[in-house]
């Protein structure tokens, strides 16, 4: 199911909440009536819109890391592949005394040898 039109109906409908809010309280400032739409005021429509917001906010930020979650295992994957061929070489190179750059290999080998 396709979340982004989920996404923006909740940021429509925060939007719509503020500007509701916005209207009923530029009534209440101009005017001695106090209308309420469905029973809420202006607050109240505007900690409506903040909760829509806040929630449209989240599934994105959801959706977002749900996306990229997998290139970050694969790149966790990659290093931990090169970090085990890395230490399995370091092995075969201890083991093998004639390999140059470790001690007791290479150079070290022939001068002891000579000497």
């Amino acid at each position: 199911m396709p979340i982004l039109p989920i996404i923006d109906l909740l940021i429509l409908m925060g939007w719509t909440s503020l500007f509701g809010a916005f209207a009923l309280k530029a009534i209440y400032v101009s005017t001695a009536y106090r209308p309420t739409l469905f029973g809420l005021g202006p607050l109240d429509m505007v900690i409506m819109a903040g909760i829509f917001l806040l929630f449209s906010l989240a599934l994105a930020a959801r959706t977002w890391v749900k996306t990229h979650e997998a290139r970050g295992l694969a790149n966790d994957a990659r290093v931990a592949a090169t970090l085990d061929a890395y230490s399995a070489a370091r092995v075969e190179r201890r083991a093998d005394p004639t390999a140059k750059g470790e001690a007791g290999g290479g150079e070290a080998a022939a001068v002891r040898e000579a000497g």
